[in-house]
């Protein structure tokens, strides 16, 4: 009855009860809770108990019909029946199958431990199950309610069917020739910005802490039409000697600010041409994301279009898609690394950060350049965060205008930019001499899963987000002696994520807490790449910036918890980068110091 069957792929279906070897009569039961329930089994086996009060969970299974071993007592049967050396053959897949003018099936694998379940499989009866039962399906949908009735379908489960059980014989298992690779650390050996504040590490972290705003009045095009005419624009801005002139004449400026911040890591980590020539470039990676995108390039082939398709850019398509960026800078470096782009909108630059930390740490590659870059101060992204009321609308005095937790908040300031990190392997780092300036110690990012722009009532998301990150990096909250958070100077946004960091780290008198944003505006895919380097300066400076224009800070928020208007010393331990997204998206990364 089961022999290998020549021709046929060595399968051969279990035939019918009377076929097979015949159990007592006490052993008597349903085949569907051993054979279906069993095939689920991959981690271990379920006790005779819990397999005796299982239950056929399958709707194409009858409850009582035809009666085969229930496999919590059909074990020690199996042990001396004749169907003894059939422990040698391993099923791979038990399919339930119908007949009819329209047959179904459903199968499940079956994992290595059912290589002695085939002589529990023998018959089974697949009916109808009772209309209206275990056969509807109802789940409630962002866009409304399905519901699906498979007893209505035409061919339905018919009873008097038995199971049909693939398998095979028994096969070595698989060398796995993988190389075990312990947890390796993760350092910042370079440091790559342009922004509003400057386009150096030291130049922009120094007007941080002398507390100097760059939010102005917008001047790249006309806006007087606009409720809101403020930004943190970068106002003086070249890539001469950086991105070759045609490149960058086609190219949008996200891609622009991409590239220079990217080789400006490099340069600012001792990544000199000499190195890069004995680096192992297919062992080194570009993950730099962009919340926005190409969208002046886009836009601009939308007005040309109006005209004629004849008159758009050609790389119009190219250069409009966020992984862009970090494909030209691998281009130009020559790195043949993992190699792609994550948009996860305000948190994207930590979602790429974390992910490029990850690659090092599986082995897959010794150095990554990681970040975000966004140009979104343009009429048409201007004129959607007006559109949706997500903008401060105090052009009168712009520098006042970002004022994270303070209770005259009226919304966040546009900002652009890049910030990019080099993390490296840390032996590969010491081997070339680098320069450390922070350890990298893990992340987290998780989804509300509740609103596309506001965050959950209860914090649920940025809790378990910073919670998950403390577990992956191994540190306590006690470690945590400094957060620079995501605060965007948004009614909602700042006192939901203030609480929840009160809720994970308590009342801990030595956190101090800042917002990057109140100077720099909120740079969107870019604002975690820049607010990674004002944490990693924060530690190799001993000091950590002011909160500036929190003249009259919010009654639900511990004032003694925030940095005051003057910088603060601040002997770092474990910095804490939040950074949050429309869609929900939620991410913290830690660095300490080396």
């Amino acid at each position: 009855t089961f022999r290998r069957a020549p021709g046929n792929g060595g399968f051969l279906p279990v035939r019918h009860l009377s076929d097979a070897p015949k159990p007592p009569p006490s052993l008597l039961k349903t085949t569907a809770a051993a054979a279906f329930l069993l095939s689920n089994s991959r981690k271990s086996l379920p006790t005779p108990l819990a397999f005796a009060r299982l239950r056929p969970n399958c709707p194409h299974l009858s409850r009582a019909q035809t009666p085969v071993p229930v496999l919590a007592s059909a074990v020690s049967w199996l042990v001396d029946a004749p169907a003894l050396p059939l422990l040698r053959i391993q099923v791979i897949r038990i399919t339930f199958v119908s007949s009819g003018s329209s047959s179904c099936a459903m199968s499940a694998v079956a994992p290595p431990l059912c290589t002695w379940i085939v002589a529990a499989c023998l018959s089974a009866t697949c009916v109808a199950d009772d209309e209206g039962k275990q056969r509807n399906y109802i789940g409630g949908g962002l866009f409304g309610t399905r519901r699906h009735l498979a007893a209505r379908r035409r061919g339905g489960a018919r009873s008097g069917v038995p199971i049909a059980v693939s398998f095979h014989p028994e096969r070595g298992g698989v060398e796995n020739n993988k190389s075990e690779t312990k947890q390796r650390r993760v350092v910042v050996t370079g440091m790559g910005v342009v922004t509003p504040l400057g386009h150096e590490p030291d130049e922009f972290y120094s007007n941080l802490l002398q507390g100097v705003s760059g939010i102005s009045e917008i001047e790249a095009f006309d806006c007087s039409s606009y409720p809101t005419r403020i930004a943190g624009e970068i106002k003086s801005f070249s890539t001469d000697g950086w991105v070759a002139p045609k490149l960058a004449k086609r190219m949008d400026k996200f891609m622009q600010y991409l590239i220079v911040a990217g080789k400006k890591a490099l340069e600012n980590g001792g990544v000199t041409e000499g190195i890069m020539n004995e680096l192992d470039k297919s062992r080194c990676g570009v993950l730099i994301g962009s919340g926005m995108g190409g969208m002046k390039v886009f836009s601009d082939a939308i007005e040309a279009l109006r005209v004629s398709y004849r008159k758009m850019n050609p790389f119009c398509v190219p250069f409009a898609t966020t992984n862009m960026g970090s494909a030209i800078l691998a281009m130009d470096l020559g790195w043949m690394g993992p190699n792609y782009s994550i948009s996860t909108a305000c948190a994207t630059s930590n979602f790429c950060i974390l992910s490029a930390a990850n690659h090092i740490m599986r082995g897959e590659t010794d150095l990554m350049l990681c970040g975000g870059s966004d140009a979104p101060i343009i009429p048409i992204g201007l004129g959607g965060f007006v559109a949706c009321r997500a903008l401060s609308q105090r052009n009168s005095d712009p520098t006042k205008a970002s004022r994270p937790w303070d209770m005259d908040r009226d919304g966040f300031v546009m900002g652009e930019g890049a910030g990019v990190l080099l993390l490296e392997e840390l032996e590969h780092a010491k081997q070339r001499g680098a320069e450390i300036y922070a350890e990298f110690l893990g992340g987290s990012f998780t989804c509300d899963a509740y609103h596309m722009t506001e965050p959950h009532p209860e914090g649920k998301g940025v809790i378990l987000c910073v919670k998950n990150a403390l577990a992956d990096a191994g540190v306590t909250r006690q470690d945590i002696n400094y957060v620079n958070a995501h605060a965007t100077s948004t009614q909602l946004g700042d006192l939901k994520e203030f609480e929840a960091l009160c809720r994970c780290f308590g009342q801990n008198p030595q956190l101090r807490v800042n917002s990057t944003k109140s100077m720099t505006g909120h740079l969107l895919g870019a604002a975690g790449g820049i607010e990674a380097v004002a944490a990693i300066q924060a530690i190799r400076t001993g000091w950590i910036h002011p909160n500036i224009n929190l003249d009259n800070p919010e009654k639900n928020v511990d004032v003694s918890l925030l940095v005051g208007s003057q910088k603060e010393r601040c002997d770092v331990k474990v910095a804490l980068s939040n950074s949050f997204g429309f869609g929900g998206h939620n991410s913290s990364i830690l660095f300490a110091p080396f």
